[in-house]
């Protein structure tokens, strides 16, 4: 995903918290380089907020010391359908009835199969 996008106020406001990049290395034991490379990889997806645009990552996509089990193959499943950034992060915080709840937090459930079927449907 790219490094580049800009976060808009929908998305901003549906996020509870967030962590810069370097907070990412910090928690995932990286250093802020490593961190960065996550996102180039999409392994997690990050947009740049604040007046210093700074890149950040919703704190819910780390869980302890890993990545939320289940994200990176959701955000390359949305990826592939065409989503930028912003539209990958508010898919995620956006309820769905069938899930119940957001599908981030059926990811925090361990319910990662059910997101992905819904992300590949949401591509068509």
């Amino acid at each position: 995903m790219r490094l580049d996008t800009p976060i808009t106020p929908d998305v901003d406001a549906l996020v509870p918290r967030w962590l810069t990049l370097p907070d990412v290395g910090e928690a995932l034991g990286l250093d802020a380089v490593r961190a960065r490379q996550l996102v180039r990889d999409g392994a997690v997806v990050a947009v740049r907020r604040g007046e210093r645009n700074v890149l950040s990552v919703p704190a819910d996509f780390i869980d302890g010391d890993q990545i939320l089990k289940g994200l990176t193959g959701t955000l390359t499943v949305l990826d592939d359908s065409g989503f930028d950034p912003n539209q990958a992060i508010r898919w995620l915080y956006t309820p769905d009835d069938s899930l119940p709840g957001t599908p981030v937090q059926a990811l925090a459930e361990n319910r990662g199969t059910e997101v992905k079927r819904r992300a590949q449907a949401s591509g068509f």
